[in-house]
């Protein structure tokens, strides 16, 4: 990804610019802590400011959370700009939105590629690819025509959109129509920004999208379900929004959305098993290795657990060590602590 200018980002934070917060985070030499761009503590001198593109470079320099701003939690809703783009993107995901359309918008399209690279993995152009072929897809297995598939979803030649379609889903579209694609969306939440992705029958991740081994599970999906990864949605991933809102809220306790988690018998045995520990309890990992009969296999539950692709939904934040202490988790301890206090509330 491009890193603003250190030009553009003093701008940004000097003038408290939202549009901003998560594209690069400003550490303070002379306190020792770092921010948000948008933070409203008092501006430090550009002298003693440096930049990072995320919260865990700037910890890993040795900064600390700034207590106004909080850069560790959620960002909440995105910059207004990135929900009218996003908007207008899937009232007409045909049309082929150009650097001019973004500037009509008063988008720059720059600052447009960096938001989208950092927070959907691709540039805004790959998103909107993706959005059409997706779309397609989806018209070819209803038994759309091909040929309106091909010249209604901003494609201008057959031949055009063969090639696209092949080179993302692996297959020519008349071969298409029995086909399967992971669709994925973006989700807000209280303790960060959530990536979902389903087939046509469940959930098959969830994950905070600032998880370090985000890559390497999205690759385990495409080897597992073999079919390209777009953005869009379906009905398993609205109805996860809503069960989330209310799960967050605090009026929901279990989840009834359909999941599908593929993985070697031992991992399936464990994230099973992570299904049974009640909204509100805890189990260490001997208790778990206890429950699928394999009593001296706690590291191995570890690695599985540590391996599990659906956050939340299947609790392998309920699995702490056998002293009480929280362990690890994948999006982050204080995430853990926080997700274990909002169900002992419920």
């Amino acid at each position: 990804m491009t890193f603003p200018t250190a030009i553009e980002m003093q701008r940004a934070y000097l003038r408290k610019d939202s549009s901003y917060d998560g594209i690069f985070y400003l550490a303070v030499r002379t306190t020792g802590i770092f921010c948000r761009p948008s933070c409203t503590a008092r501006k430090p001198l550009p002298k003693n400011v440096e930049f990072f593109p995320s919260t865990k470079q700037a910890i890993f320099a040795g900064y600390r959370p700034c207590k106004v701003c909080k850069p560790m939690e959620a960002i909440g809703t995105p910059p207004e700009w990135v929900g009218r783009l996003l908007s207008t993107i899937e009232k007409d995901p045909t049309t082929r939105y150009s650097d001019s359309y973004l500037r009509k918008m008063g988008i720059e399209p720059s600052r447009a590629r960096r938001f989208f690279q950092k927070s959907y993995g691709m540039t805004f152009q790959a998103y909107c690819r993706g959005r059409r072929l997706g779309t397609s897809f989806e018209q070819i297995r209803s038994g759309v025509d091909l040929d309106d598939v091909a010249l209604g979803y901003g494609y201008n030649s057959h031949s055009g959109f063969r090639d696209a379609f092949k080179k993302t889903f692996g297959k020519a579209p008349g071969q298409s129509r029995n086909g399967e694609s992971i669709v994925t969306s973006w989700i807000e939440s209280p303790f960060g920004p959530l990536i979902a992705a389903a087939t046509s029958e469940g959930i098959c991740l969830l994950e905070f999208t600032d998880r370090r081994m985000l890559d390497n599970q999205f690759n385990r999906l495409r080897r597992y379900f073999k079919c390209a990864i777009v953005p869009g949605e379906n009905r398993h991933i609205v109805q996860l929004k809503k069960e989330l809102k209310e799960y967050f809220e605090g009026t929901r306790k279990t989840f009834s959305v359909n999941v599908v988690f593929p993985g070697s018998p031992f991992e399936q045995k464990v994230w099973n098993a992570l299904l049974k520990i009640p909204v509100g309890q805890t189990a260490s990992y001997e208790d778990v290795a206890k429950m699928i009969d394999a009593p001296k296999s706690s590291r191995a539950v570890g690695r599985a657990n540590g391996m599990n692709r659906i956050a939340i939904v299947i609790p392998c934040h309920r699995v702490i060590n056998k002293d009480g202490e929280l362990g690890g988790y994948g999006g982050g301890v204080w995430r853990k602590k926080m997700l274990l206090e909002l169900e002992k509330s419920k």
